[in-house]
């Protein structure tokens, strides 16, 4: 099958950025305002980005009006720092304006599918394409310019349009596992909230409140420093360029940043983080690596409980300029402390939808890499889309 033909991006959309928008714009509530971050959270597929900036809607409006804002088709590209080469595509109904300088905004696009744009940026030739497009080291970034200078290896529309659907239905059951998951979750937390802060646990209306350090506590709890019941482990360095790829999970202060083919901790266990995301919490069944910025914990006391209270504890800040999270700190803290049988039922229970959380977990990364596996092959324009074009255009 012939290659397809070359052609330059700009020729095929418009590359941009927005109206910049300054901190006195700034308000507490109104139309979202995304950086870098949280389109890095949708392109992960997060299910509640952590919006933090909002403009209001009169400033939105007018903006609108004026310039444009992104619509349902468009895609923005993370173009700034540590987050570089995150592709989104806005979906229909959203609302919201970005910041200029952290993303670029391809829009109008003519002849050109934005989901297939979208695998083509993930793809290698995509990757390839936007390494010539950086510049700096030490804060890496993509110029418009060069962006526009781009080529892309370009199908018919009908072609574009199935391999986008191909790879984006590997996507859709990743995103309604996700769902699942986060029910799954949500459904734990809540009996813990139900057991643990309501302190209506089974057989609670035989047992009478004692005074604690932190409030009322069912007769029998204690209440304990963390120090006392649990160790907080220091990860170990682990540059990207280090990391040769493998089946462990690779954790920091903002979870899963990759993979490697060896372990520092034998799972389950819990990571907590230490520098940017503090006090951050997340959890693994199987073995993992944890770098630098986070801790690993290690403790008499069932994990699965820990996975549960941590998160309610209020870790600080030991470095204005750089946050940390100090063990020191961290030690000093209170944490009330069940009786064993009470541990060990909710543990039960826990484990229950935690089990088929990770379920779903192993669907999504057995369908990540199939379709990280097909990603190539599909937009290499030869063999690899054969197969898919006998079916007919």
């Amino acid at each position: 099958m012939a290659a397809w033909p070359a052609r330059r991006i700009d020729e095929l959309c418009e590359i941009t950025s927005s109206k910049r928008i300054f901190a006195a714009d700034y308000v507490l509530e109104g139309v979202p305002f995304y950086r870098g971050k949280e389109i890095s959270e949708k392109h992960h597929g997060s299910l509640s980005v952590s919006t933090e900036l909002f403009i209001a809607r009169t400033k939105f409006d007018e903006i609108r009006s004026k310039f444009g804002a992104p619509k349902a088709g468009d895609l923005l590209l993370t173009s700034i720092g540590a987050l570089l080469g995150s592709p989104y595509v806005v979906k229909q109904g959203e609302e919201f304006y970005f910041k200029d300088g952290n993303l670029t905004w391809f829009r109008s696009l003519n002849g050109l599918d934005s989901q297939f744009l979208y695998y083509w940026i993930l793809s290698p030739q995509g990757k390839g394409q936007l390494q010539k497009s950086k510049i700096g080291s030490a804060q890496p970034a993509f110029t418009i310019n060069l962006l526009k200078q781009m080529e892309i290896e370009l199908p018919p529309l009908p072609v574009q349009q199935r391999i986008a659907g191909i790879l984006s239905g590997y996507d859709d059951l990743i995103e309604n596992n996700r769902r699942r998951i986060k029910i799954l979750e949500e459904m734990a937390r809540s009996l813990y909230r139900e057991w643990f802060v309501k302190f209506r646990f089974p057989g609670h209306e035989k047992v009478s409140r004692v005074d604690s350090p932190l409030g009322p506590i069912p007769r029998g709890w204690e209440v304990k420093e963390l120090g006392d019941i649990l160790e907080l482990n220091y990860g170990k360095a682990l540059k990207k360029v280090e990391r040769r790829d493998g089946e462990f999970p690779v954790f920091g202060s903002s979870g899963i940043v990759g993979y490697h083919d060896a372990y520092l901790v034998n799972g389950p266990g819990i990571i907590v983080g230490r520098k940017g995301n503090v006090g951050s919490v997340f959890w693994s069944d199987e073995a993992f690596f944890v770098i630098d910025t986070a801790y690993f914990v290690t403790s008499s006391l069932p994990l699965r409980y820990l996975f549960y209270a941590l998160p309610s504890l209020n870790f600080i800040n030991g470095d204005a300029a750089v946050p940390g999270l100090s063990r020191r700190q961290a030690y000093t803290l209170e944490i009330v402390v069940p009786p064993t049988n009470v541990l060990s039922t909710f543990c039960e229970l826990a484990d229950t939808f935690e089990r088929q959380a990770s379920t779903f977990q192993r669907k999504i990364q057995n369908l990540r890499r199939t379709r990280d596996l097909l990603l190539p092959r599909l937009l290499s324009g030869g063999t690899g889309i054969a197969t898919l074009m006998q079916g007919g255009d």
